[in-house]
């Protein structure tokens, strides 16, 4: 794998998670999308990083984000793939495509969710998963990530 030419990373979000908040608190919480981009910049900064936040409903999308993620030689991905975690093979090639060391996080467990849900694509293409930390999962995600990368919290 090439080394980053930046120290930029990407957060990407797939469908509905711009929902959040208002999308079945129950299970998702009340935090935002606005909180979730805040918290992942707040996170990446500790690193030295920045976080380069994107949503989208749209699978072609997502999968231009990846590929400009490795024009853009950016350093790492964080994905929730949302839905899409669960069917895409072609997000799951685009983030093998690309080579850039990825996690994968879900707010929620999908493992003690319903059944179709268990199964995820884009883990499969992941260096690490997470879920069910709520949106404190995507904390860890950089945390584990600028690990395997190798860079220290900053002073």
């Amino acid at each position: 794998m090439a080394e980053p030419a930046t120290d930029t990373i990407l957060v990407l979000n797939g469908p509905n998670l711009n929902m959040l908040g208002t999308r079945e608190p129950e299970k998702y919480g009340h935090a935002t999308l606005a909180d979730v981009e805040a918290l992942c910049r707040e996170t990446a900064a500790k690193f030295g990083l920045k976080a380069d936040c994107r949503q989208s409903n749209r699978e072609g999308e997502l999968i231009d984000f990846i590929h400009e993620a490795h024009g853009r030689k950016m350093a790492g991905i964080i994905i929730n793939a949302g839905g899409y975690s669960h069917t895409s093979i072609a997000l799951h090639d685009a983030l093998l495509a690309v080579q850039i060391p990825t996690v994968e996080v879900h707010v929620t467990n999908i493992h003690a969710r319903e059944s179709f849900r268990h199964h995820s694509y884009t883990a499969r293409a992941a260096f690490a998963s997470l879920c069910g930390f709520g949106i404190e999962g995507y904390r860890l995600a950089i945390q584990g990530l600028a690990a395997k990368l190798g860079i220290k919290p900053k002073a």
